[in-house]
């Protein structure tokens, strides 16, 4: 509209030798991209009438061959606009059916297990991906609070596929496996089978790292299985301590290049504490300058925050620190051990 009033304010204060009204047909063109079918069709209609109106004014314009040519592209964005609609609303549907199965696969986690308090992050690489080759999950099983957090090799939507094998396996195997041992040779055996059954030329193989952490009900302490996953941090009483294992695990799926010798380490893990999983996606986000982004050193200038915050404060930083653009899919869940009660176990 602002383009249509402006060529016609010039058509009609200018010389007709300048003739700007030969741009009419521009304005119901660009309409196209933007407007629906009738609205275009009347904005045509209204630089049609404008071009009459200088033609009253200025018998020498060429005013018949103008208004052909508005005509002609008017029709034409209406066309255009109407495809564009189609092509919109298609676009629509595939997103939400989209949406729909990357919320089940990657479902949110409960804001309090027990007296576990847990918050999570998720940021995909790919745009308009909700999710992409990492993952993690958290189930609440006779054992205590488990939680799985990995990276599958590669990222955005083509690492999909294998972080779904791996996390239906955990949500099965997390309630029936009494050893965190028996969860990884699960999770072990389905990658493996997931990588055998869809050979892919550009990804002869998929491997993962994955790290279990599993928070006994009311025993004060957390065990950690690291299968070669970035270690996570603990923050107690604003000491920031970072929990390598004793005894390097192999990633998922290779096993059988590495070994299958599983190392769980055993951490205090009390009142207050608060434990911050992540994927390298955090640690290797780089500013302009090419340097990683200094988690235990953010953290520690952090100071005490709530796990909601600290995911927050994360976010916008990682954002900020990036220049906005993310090169890696990132995940993260920040666990807080609450005050002791009531702490048995789910029936």
């Amino acid at each position: 509209m602002i383009l249509t009033i402006v060529i016609s304010a010039l058509a009609f204060a200018t010389p007709r030798e300048i003739a700007f009204s030969r741009l009419l047909p521009v304005a119901p063109a660009i309409a196209a991209a933007m407007w629906p079918v009738f609205p275009t069709i009347l904005l045509g209609a209204f630089c049609l009438l404008v071009m009459i109106g200088l033609s009253l004014v200025y018998s020498d314009l060429g005013t018949p061959y103008t208004a052909a040519a508005i005509a002609a592209v008017t029709l034409a964005a209406a066309y255009t606009s109407r495809l564009r609609l189609q092509r919109e609303e298609t676009l629509f549907q595939i997103r939400l059916v989209a949406d729909a199965a990357q919320q089940v696969l990657l479902r949110p986690l409960p804001r309090r297990v027990q007296e576990v308090e847990i918050e999570s992050l998720y940021l995909a690489a790919q745009e308009q991906a909700r999710i992409g080759g990492d993952f993690y999950e958290v189930a609440d099983t006779p054992y205590g609070v488990r939680l799985l957090i990995g990276d599958v090799r590669g990222k955005g939507l083509s690492a999909v596929g294998a972080a779904s094998a791996v996390i239906n396996c955990f949500r099965e195997n997390a309630y029936d496996q009494p050893d965190l041992r028996g969860i990884i040779h699960r999770l072990e055996s389905s990658i493996g089978r997931y990588s055998v059954a869809m050979l892919d030329p550009d990804q002869p193989e998929h491997f993962a790292t994955a790290l279990i952490a599993e928070i006994q009900y009311g025993g004060g302490q957390v065990k950690i299985l690291n299968c070669g996953h970035p270690p996570p941090l603990l923050m107690r009483r604003g000491e920031i301590r970072v929990l390598e294992p004793t005894v390097p695990s192999p990633p998922l799926n290779l096993a059988a290049l590495l070994g299958d010798d599983y190392n769980i380490d055993t951490v205090a893990f009390t009142s207050g504490d608060q434990l911050l999983l992540y994927t390298d996606g955090v640690t290797e986000t780089r500013d302009r300058t090419g340097t990683f982004f200094p988690l235990p050193e953010w953290i520690g200038q952090l100071g005490p925050a709530a796990p909601r915050e600290l995911l927050d404060r994360l976010h916008r930083d990682l954002l900020h620190y990036s220049g906005g653009r993310l090169d890696d899919d990132i995940a993260a869940v920040a666990v807080r051990c609450g005050h002791p009660g009531a702490q048995q176990g789910p029936a």
